[in-house]
């Protein structure tokens, strides 16, 4: 089967070398049993090799199944994986199938891999190795014959010197690496995506097709599209459906388009390959994004305290030191309250209010654990409990903030 039909078939658009080369990979490994590692950033499309993969291997007939290791708890991913027998933990009324064990003769598709727990990757690397497994619970050691095809945006082989994952099962996995480019790398392949994803919406909707000028081309093509094709085609649906006119210039692009985000300036003039890219972006995407917006809110909150200490003194009559330095504030004008500060700022910050009659400890807590909680908690009411979209606002990943929640016994 020649590329093209492939393409018409799978529904694939473009013509870059770079996405010829990756189908071609896809198409002469698909007769074998090896596995295959996929490599791309998120919205390229990953999960479309997979399914060329298995359609066109000798497994067709047999069971297909993707499974996002991100999405997956880390306390059950052993369970949906390899199955669980009755009474092996708290809530297995009953013995469970895993995917391994339904799937037997077909072939698995291992989504966002590098999300998978270290002990996990080790009961893994022995169905690759052996083919064998053992339920949760279970001494019994059972056979399966699944090919495995696996999909990251991380960058694995960092991840291994990282002690985040197993090197022997990287190795294993990428017998065949296919790397899916991004949408910046096939930027002449945009107007051909936007212009059928535009004729699709026309037809679901019942409208006339919108069409775009040259200089409306040409945003497109320059935009950065972090969010790859799945972006793209919002972008194309948004247009589609809110926009009057059909004949669509720059300026009307514009409007539907993010503007002023350094950060994706910034993506394309530090464009790298879609693993070194999908790193860096991971350093980001933990814990360490909380904490810098917890340090600037400190900033501002001791900002904040300054200035009041120093209008209360101006307005006692008092001249304080400048209110931007760190500097001890006492004001002194018995019987009236006292307002003393320290000259250095610890985890707390106490605030003595004394008076002739009575001694008052207000204390405001500063601790980084509770500012996370309730970035976490308020995040998760502004998103009404949906943990994807909190997990985005907060700049982590899902299992991160599902590990947050059970870590501070937040209830949603």
């Amino acid at each position: 089967m020649d590329i093209q039909s492939i393409k018409n078939r799978f529904g694939i658009i473009g013509n870059s070398p770079a996405l010829n080369h990756a189908l071609n990979t896809a198409v002469q490994v698909s007769n074998t049993d090896l596995s295959v590692l996929i490599v791309g950033e998120s919205g390229v499309g990953k999960e479309v090799f997979s399914n060329i993969i298995h359609s066109l291997s000798p497994r067709k007939h047999n069971p297909f199944i993707a499974v996002n290791c991100g999405a997956i708890p880390e306390g059950t991913i052993d369970s949906e994986l390899f199955g669980h027998e009755k009474g092996s933990f708290t809530g297995a009324v009953d013995s469970r199938k895993g995917y391994f064990e339904t799937v037997n003769g077909g072939t698995i598709f291992l989504d966002e891999i590098g999300e998978m727990p270290i002990g996990t990757q080790a009961r893994l690397l022995r169905v690759l190795e052996t083919g064998e497994f053992i339920r949760v619970g279970s001494s019994k050691v059972q056979k399966t014959d699944v090919r495995v095809i696996a999909a990251t945006n991380r960058d694995l082989l960092e991840y291994t010197s990282q002690y985040k994952f197993r090197e022997d099962l990287y190795y294993r996995l990428s017998t065949v690496p296919i790397r899916v480019p991004s949408l910046r790398d096939r930027k002449e392949d945009i107007p051909l995506l936007f212009r059928k994803f535009a004729a699709d919406f026309s037809e679901r909707y019942k409208t006339t097709s919108i069409q775009l000028d040259a200089a409306a081309q040409q945003l497109l093509v320059n935009y950065p599209w972090r969010g790859n094709v799945r972006e793209l085609k919002n972008a194309a649906e948004q247009i589609s459906v809110l926009s009057t006119n059909k004949q669509i210039t720059a300026d009307v692009i514009k409007h539907f388009m993010p503007q002023n985000d350094n950060s994706r300036s910034l993506a394309v003039i530090n464009h790298q390959s879609p693993a070194t890219n999908s790193h860096n972006n991971s350093d980001f995407n933990t814990e360490r994004d909380i904490l810098y917006k917890l340090f600037f809110d400190l900033k501002k909150d001791m900002n904040d305290l300054k200035q009041m200490i120093f209008d209360v003194a101006n307005h006692q009559g008092y001249t304080p030191a400048d209110p931007s330095t760190k500097n001890i504030v006492q004001v002194f004008n018995e019987p009236e309250p006292t307002i003393i500060s320290t000259n250095t700022y610890p985890s707390t910050m106490p605030i003595l209010l004394e008076s002739s009659s009575q001694h008052e400890d207000v204390e405001e807590t500063l601790s980084l654990a509770d500012r996370e909680k309730e970035f976490i908690t308020k995040a998760l009411k502004k998103h009404k409990s949906r943990r994807r979209d909190a997990a985005t606002e907060l700049g982590i990943s899902e299992r991160t903030l599902y590990r947050k929640i059970k870590e501070y016994g937040i209830k949603e």
